[in-house]
């Protein structure tokens, strides 16, 4: 079957357990993206099955996991006021970050959003991170366990993590408190327990799966509409992801809006 860049797919070999959209191909080898998940992969042509446009469509997927946000979308207006953490958002996928960009804007949040090289976050963050004074840093974009040893703690065996945790590490050196900034790092199967130590409030992937486009933005948005006179309730905002807990992991932490009468 002839396939062609933008088309829809999934793969048999992984018994099209995940819908991809074919971003290039080379020698009969298709280069793939995630299209709910944050993942990148490369399968031969012929293993490839095609999916119809209305089987990925990620408005509905959004919708679903903007509806579990309600206690934060229905908060008391009437009376008081509310002034949400601010999100710094660097992701190395800009299809991505647009979701998550919107998924803030549906939430009510300030947010800014760059697009950055996993590989190039460590040397600007701290840039971004004067320049903007956010809350909450979001440092995400592609990531893979390549499984080559079995080793979960040995960074070789990931994609990006070491770039993330260099990330992390820049910008737990700008600002140490892990009240003032709250960092929430990583993207699909990365390391998580290495992310935490680094200096990020939340990471993935605990059980080293897959997550969700938008998991990185659940957890901030979480925290950004969560009073800063109380801690979080973690587990409740961590069963907010596509994947709860075996994609995101954390430590209580503080929220970072501010509640003000009257309105």
């Amino acid at each position: 079957m002839l396939f062609n860049i933008g088309d829809l797919v999934t793969r048999t070999s992984h018994n099209n357990d995940t819908i991809f959209k074919i971003i290039d191909i080379k020698n009969n080898i298709a280069i793939l993206k995630g299209v709910n998940i944050r993942l990148i992969a490369d399968s031969d042509i012929n293993d490839l099955n095609p999916v119809k446009k209305d089987e990925a469509d990620i408005t509905k997927d959004d919708r679903t996991l903007i509806n579990n946000m309600e206690e934060f979308i229905n908060l008391n207006r009437d009376e008081y006021f509310y002034l949400p953490g601010k999100i710094l958002h660097i992701d190395a996928d800009k299809d991505y970050l647009e979701r998550c960009m919107n998924f803030y804007k549906e939430m009510n949040v300030l947010s800014y959003g760059v697009v950055e090289k996993e590989s190039d976050v460590s040397s600007k963050v701290i840039n971004y991170l004067e320049k903007i004074s956010p809350d909450i840093l979001v440092i995400t974009g592609h990531d893979a366990f390549y499984n080559k040893t079995d080793d979960y703690n040995d960074n070789s065996n990931y994609k990006n993590s070491t770039n993330f945790i260099n990330a992390v590490k820049a910008a737990r050196g700008y600002e140490k408190d892990h009240g003032k900034l709250i960092i929430i790092a990583g993207a699909c199967q990365s390391n998580y327990e290495e992310l935490i130590k680094a200096g990020s409030n939340f990471a993935s992937s605990p059980k080293r799966i897959n997550i969700h486009a938008l998991d990185p933005a659940i957890i901030a948005t979480s925290v950004s509409l969560s009073s800063k006179s109380k801690d979080i309730d973690l587990l409740k905002i961590l069963e907010k992801t596509k994947y709860g807990t075996d994609g995101v992991g954390g430590i209580i932490t503080s929220g970072t809006m501010y509640i003000g009468y009257p309105r």
